[in-house]
C-alpha cells in the first residue's frame, strides 16, 4: 500500500540526533520500533500498573498490554488512512516508557516531590528514556530514534519544559509547544488511539474487578447502545461474553468514526505533505457526537472507577511509597546503583531511578529501606 502524500515518509525523515548509516533491510521507522521493543524500559512495562496495581490480579491491564492495544488500534486506523503504520506502532509502544510505578498515583507523587526541581511529566520522561536513560549502544546514550518518533512520544509538555528542550535542541521536538503547531498525523493518531484503548479496557477491568456493575453502564450513551444491541441480537448470551461483545462493538464504532471524521478533515484542509499537517489544526479526530460521548464515558470512569474508595485507598498507599522512596534516596544516594548515585543533579537522578521502577520492585525497595510491608 502506498502512503498518502501527507503521511510521514521515512525517506523524508528529519533524521536522528546522531547520524547513522541506513539499515540494509529496514527503514528508519521500522528501526525505531525494533529498538523500542528491545529496550529495558519496554520490558518493564509488563510490571507497571494501569488502574489496578500489578499484584492485584493477573488479568488486569498493565502498561505493556495497554501499549500493545494502542499499537493495534493505531495500525488499523493508519492502514485505512494510508499513514505510516510502522511509525504509529513505534510511538504507541514507546508512549508510556516514562510512566512511574503505580500509574497516575506514582506520577502525581513524584511530581510533588520534584515541585522545586522542575517537576515530573511522564511524557517528558518517556522522551528522556529514549534520548538518555537507555544505555544500549557504544556511541551514544538513549536509543537515537528518529525525530518523528520522538515527536510522537512527547505527547504533552509544559511551556517551561518545552522552552528548555528548545534551548538544548533548537527546532527540535519542543518547538511545537512553543509555536503552537501540531505533530505529524501518526503522532496525532496515537493520541486518539490511546484514548480509545483506555475507554475500552478500563470498562473491562472495572467490571471484571467488581467495582463497576455492568448495568450501571446503561447510564453512558456510548456503551449502552452496544450493550442493548448485544442483548437484543444474542439474548442467550451470558456472563463476560456480553461485556466483550459490547466492548468490541464500541471499539469498532470509535475506529470507524475516527477514520470518517479524519478523512473529512483532511479533505477540507488539503495538506500537501507532512509539513502542511503541522501548520494546520488537529486533523485526526472524532466527530462532534463521538467526542461528546467519549468525554461522557471518561467522566463516568473517573467518578466510578478511578475515584472508587478501593482504588483511592490503594493509590494513597502508592503515593506514600513513592514519597518515602524519594526521601530515602535523597538522604542516602548510595542506596541507588552507582550510575544514579554519582550524578550531580541528585533530585533528577532519584526521579529517574524511581520512574524506572516496576510496581513490585518499588514495593520491595520500600520494604528494604523502611522495614514496612505493603500490606500491614
Amino acid at each position: 500500500m502506498s502512503l498518502a502524500p501527507y503521511a510521514s515518509h521515512p525517506a523524508r525523515s528529519r533524521g536522528r540526533r546522531h547520524p547513522e548509516p541506513p539499515a540494509p533491510t529496514r527503514d528508519d521507522f521500522q528501526r525505531d520500533r525494533d529498538r523500542i521493543v528491545h529496550s529495558t524500559a519496554f520490558r518493564r512495562l509488563v510490571y507497571k500498573t494501569q488502574v489496578f496495581l500489578n499484584h492485584e490480579g493477573d488479568l488486569f491491564r498493565t502498561r505493556l498490554t495497554h501499549s500493545l492495544e494502542v499499537a493495534q488500534l493505531g495500525r488499523s486506523i493508519a492502514r485505512a488512512l494510508r499513514l505510516n503504520e510502522d511509525l504509529v506502532e513505534a510511538v504507541a509502544l514507546a508512549h508510556d516508557l516514562g510512566h512511574t510505578p503505580f500509574g497516575h498515583a506514582g506520577q502525581d507523587a513524584l511530581d510533588a516531590c520534584m515541585a522545586q526541581h522542575g517537576g515530573f511529566e511522564h511524557n517528558l520522561q518517556s522522551l528522556r528514556v529514549v534520548d538518555a536513560l537507555e544505555h544500549r549502544y557504544p556511541q551514544y546514550d538513549g536509543l537515537n530514534l528518529s525525530f518523528e518518533a520522538r515527536e510522537g512520544i512527547l505527547k504533552h509538555c509544559s511551556r517551561a519544559n518545552a522552552e528548555r528542550l528548545e534551548a538544548a535542541e533548537p527546532g527540535g521536538v519542543g518547538r511545537r509547544f512553543c509555536d503552537r503547531t501540531q505533530p505529524g498525523l501518526e503522532a496525532q493518531l496515537c493520541n486518539l488511539a490511546d484514548e480509545i484503548a483506555y475507554n475500552a479496557h478500563d470498562i473491562d477491568d472495572g467490571v471484571r474487578s467488581g467495582l463497576i456493575e455492568l448495568d450501571r453502564l446503561d447510564e453512558v450513551a456510548l456503551f449502552s447502545r452496544y450493550l442493548r444491541e448485544t442483548r437484543t441480537e444474542h439474548p442467550q448470551l451470558q456472563g463476560r461474553r456480553v461485556l466483550y461483545e459490547a466492548i468490541r462493538r464500541m471499539l469498532s464504532a470509535q475506529v470507524y468514526d475516527v477514520i470518517d471524521a479524519t478523512r473529512a478533515a483532511l479533505e477540507a484542509a488539503g495538506p500537501a505533505d507532512a509539513d502542511d499537517v503541522r501548520r494546520a489544526a488537529p486533523l485526526v479526530l472524532f466527530s462532534g457526537t463521538m467526542r461528546a460521548q467519549s468525554t461522557e464515558l471518561k467522566q463516568f470512569l473517573f467518578r466510578n472507577l478511578y475515584r472508587h474508595p478501593r482504588v483511592m485507598q490503594t493509590t494513597g498507599r502508592a503515593k506514600e511509597v513513592v514519597r518515602e522512596l524519594f526521601d530515602a534516596y535523597i538522604d542516602d544516594p548510595a542506596q541507588m546503583p552507582q550510575s544514579f548515585a554519582l550524578r550531580e543533579d541528585r533530585q533528577r537522578a532519584v526521579a529517574d531511578y524511581i520512574a524506572g521502577m516496576t510496581d513490585r520492585f518499588a514495593i520491595r525497595e520500600h520494604e528494604r529501606l523502611t522495614g514496612r510491608r505493603w500490606i500491614e
